[in-house]
């Protein structure tokens, strides 16, 4: 019938019938102690296997289906904010380099002409005494903030950071040619502070011989 359990039948004869030889009390109990040590085994392998299955429907990690989507979305979730904030973070460390990099060079452009003075004296050998000291730390700190003239005599002409202020034509050039400056330029790393003033002289032309000539 259902539910009834079998019988257990114990060997307890004291003579082995394989060997004939007499039995000691030990020895049966040694073999029931096996027969329940080998039971309690196998229960216990059912029930690691059980308890690593988890409930019908869950992962490895004892997680359902529906469960597992969640962690899956708020997991997206969160790596997306993670992304934009660490845009954000970047963009506003290149906002703020931009914003001092406009401070630096709109002070900076103030200070021009106070250099252009300093050069003035200097040509002139006026730059002497504690006025030569101040004046060459000014410029040791406006190089230190990144400020660097520009323009010498020789320099081919260029729009975009030269300004013409003369013109002329001359045979010892071969292209439009910075033969004299007038204003030192500045500029402050790629950014021209002010464009250098210059005398420019153009290549002359050559002579044009139309095979015209009058014979006299």
């Amino acid at each position: 019938m259902p539910g009834d359990e079998e019988p257990v039948i114990r060997d307890n004869r004291k003579i082995d019938p394989e060997t004939g030889k007499a039995r000691h009390p030990a020895d049966a109990h040694d073999t029931e102690s096996e027969t329940v040590s080998e039971t309690g085994d196998g229960m216990a392998d059912a029930w690691a296997s059980a308890t690593a299955a988890g409930p019908a429907g869950s992962d490895a990690n004892g997680l359902t289906g529906a469960e597992a989507g969640l962690l899956a979305e708020r997991t997206a979730d969160l790596q997306r904010l993670q992304a934009e904030y660490t845009n954000y973070r970047r963009r506003v460390e290149r906002d703020r380099a931009a914003v001092k990099e406009m401070a630096v060079a709109s002070a900076l452009a103030e200070l021009l002409p106070v250099l252009d003075d300093i050069g003035r004296a200097r040509d002139h050998g006026e730059l002497t005494g504690g006025f030569a000291k101040v004046a060459e730390s000014l410029e040791a700190a406006v190089t230190k903030l990144g400020l660097a003239s520009f323009g010498q005599k020789g320099d081919p002409f260029d729009p975009t950071i030269h300004e013409a202020l003369m013109h002329s034509y001359s045979s010892e050039v071969t292209e439009p040619t910075a033969i004299e400056v007038l204003q030192a330029g500045y500029r402050m790393g790629d950014r021209v502070l002010r464009p250098a003033r210059v005398a420019v002289a153009e290549p002359e032309d050559a002579p044009v011989n139309d095979g015209n000539d009058d014979d006299n």
